[in-house]
């Protein structure tokens, strides 16, 4: 019995002192978690927090549970169902880290999302007990650089190009674009320019001159 207590304690001591050195700061200003180990940054993460009206709470927790394939009771509301991949729970009241869309802005109804890649990441490397500290004040927005910011600019000229399509003829748009499509789209409008040329230039040698007779018979 003595040696199972003694394991047990040495377990447990392990378990802590591989802790120690462990700590998750949550940035909600930068809407950015990052890993900490022994006080080194090991790595960080986009996130995206609650929105109004779903704040998430700031304050000192600790990972309380890890599961890998999680569902949410609550949400969607009144019946849950959503899925929360990778979940790290920090409170018992429905807040946690979890894989999740991870946009521009604060958009959670109070979790902590984080985005493909890093909640992977997280997940293996916290461990019940972790420390984790939430701190800042969420902002409206915050502009990222990388991914999300060039599929935005790219969205909008793509809008713009769309509007200016007239009558709905994409070759007249596509006369615009510079290189190899230019040339084709000269080339055909020239065929068919010449085309149009030869057929005018043909009705006029088969049309003969009209006779008296000839327009009395027409």
């Amino acid at each position: 019995m003595k040696k199972i207590v003694v394991s047990v304690a040495f377990a447990l001591i392990g378990v802590q002192g591989a802790q120690a050195g462990k700590r998750i700061v949550v940035d909600l200003t930068h809407q950015q978690a990052c890993a900490y180990q022994d006080g080194d940054r090991l790595f960080c993460g986009d996130i995206s927090t609650g929105k109004p009206g779903h704040r998430t709470p700031s304050g000192h927790f600790r990972v309380l549970e890890k599961e890998l394939r999680h569902v949410s009771s609550r949400y969607p509301e009144p019946h849950g169902g959503a899925r929360m991949d990778y979940m790290l729970r920090l409170t018992n009241y429905g807040v946690a880290m979890h894989l999740g869309y991870v946009p521009n802005y604060p958009a959670s109804h109070g979790c902590i999302r984080m985005e493909n890649g890093f909640a992977q990441r997280m997940f293996a490397w916290a461990n019940v007990g972790t420390p984790v500290v939430v701190r800042g004040t969420p902002p409206r927005y915050v502009d990222r650089p990388g991914p999300r910011r060039v599929a935005r600019r790219a969205v909008s000229r793509k809008s713009r190009t769309v509007g200016n399509f007239e009558g709905n003829r994409p070759l007249k748009f596509l006369s615009s674009v510079p290189g190899k499509r230019e040339s084709l789209v000269s080339k055909r409008d020239k065929k068919e320019l010449r085309h149009s040329k030869k057929k005018k230039e043909v009705i006029t040698e088969n049309r003969k001159p009209m006779t008296p007779l000839g327009m009395l018979k027409s």
